[in-house]
């Protein structure tokens, strides 16, 4: 869970604050996960806002009986965002909530049907501990892997850098999501990444190109000794309609996305369905500011957040 405090482009605009991160991907998947699957958080909270994040928890619907964060004594993660376009902004990020270790995370992961891992901070753990939970959790893992690929300042601010060992953590995941500006960390060649990243395990990449919508890149798989076969394929998933995004606040877009494929993905629909189905939702979500409320807004209901 984060904090945010977003300033917009417009300078006279008061600066909004509210919870961020994966409190977009949670409201998303209240909003598109069919009613035979429950949501059952795995996040770390920082004590000072831990009540808070507790009670916007409670305003979902999917959540499993009894779910509560995990409260630690560390200052919870809080993040400035300062817009100067649509898809160009300064990020500053405060407090590190304390990773997760194998041995943490193993017992929560064991009687679970699926998970969906999404880097907030970057800092959700090592790839050490991403290996172990591969191979002790052997089901369905999606993972948004968007802040692997920032690194952090002194004065707390998050610049772009390659990711290392970036075929290594594709290959912890059966689907992976980035952005188009960190796919370009992984060199000049797009089709030669992800061939690299679907080389080590991952069955598809996915890469958010935000008002053109989505590309996917994945290759088939030989049931029998798991190898990659045939030619890699790739396709664009535009928008329909094409949304505003000058007009808006695209803040949480990626993580409304990955959630929304989640949910389509373990509901059985193919992938292009569950890509247009996400790049519907992520446009939706520019018209919003926040997550409080924004599971209703998703559903196209009043909210009166």
């Amino acid at each position: 869970m984060v904090w945010d405090t977003i300033y917009g482009r417009d300078p006279a605009q008061p600066a909004v604050e509210e919870w961020g991160g994966i409190s977009y991907s949670l409201a998303a998947l209240d909003a598109t996960l069919p009613d035979d699957w429950v949501i059952v958080p795995i996040v770390k909270v920082g004590r000072d806002l831990a009540m808070r994040a507790n009670a916007f928890l409670r305003t979902l619907r999917h959540v499993a009986p009894g779910s509560r964060f995990i409260e630690v004594p560390e200052a919870n993660n809080r993040v400035t965002l300062r817009y100067f376009s649509a898809e160009r902004r300064c990020e500053q990020m405060a407090g590190v909530v304390p990773p997760w270790t194998w041995p943490e995370l193993g017992p929560h992961v064991a009687d679970l049907d699926a998970l969906y891992v999404n880097f907030i901070s970057g800092y959700e753990m090592t790839l050490a501990t991403a290996q172990f939970l591969r191979r002790g959790f052997g089901k369905f893992m999606y993972a948004d892997l968007h802040s692997l690929f920032l690194g952090k300042e002194a004065d707390g601010t998050r610049v772009l850098q390659p990711l290392v060992d970036a075929p290594t953590w594709f290959g912890c995941f059966d689907v992976a999501q980035l952005n188009e500006a960190e796919m370009q960390q992984l060199g000049r060649d797009p089709l030669g990444a992800a061939a690299a990243a679907l080389a080590q395990g991952c069955q598809t990449l996915l890469v958010t190109l935000g008002a053109r919508g989505a590309a996917y890149f994945e290759q088939d798989t030989d049931t029998q000794t798991r190898q990659r076969t045939g030619p890699v394929r790739t396709a664009r998933i535009a928008v329909a309609g094409g949304p505003a995004l000058d007009a808006g606040d695209p803040t949480g877009c990626g993580d409304v996305f990955g959630a929304t494929v989640v949910a389509s993905l373990v509901a059985g629909r193919p992938l292009e369905e569950a890509l247009h189905r996400a790049t519907r939702m992520a446009a939706r979500n520019v018209s919003y500011r926040g997550a409080t409320g924004l599971r209703d807004h998703l559903l196209g209901k009043l909210t009166t957040a």
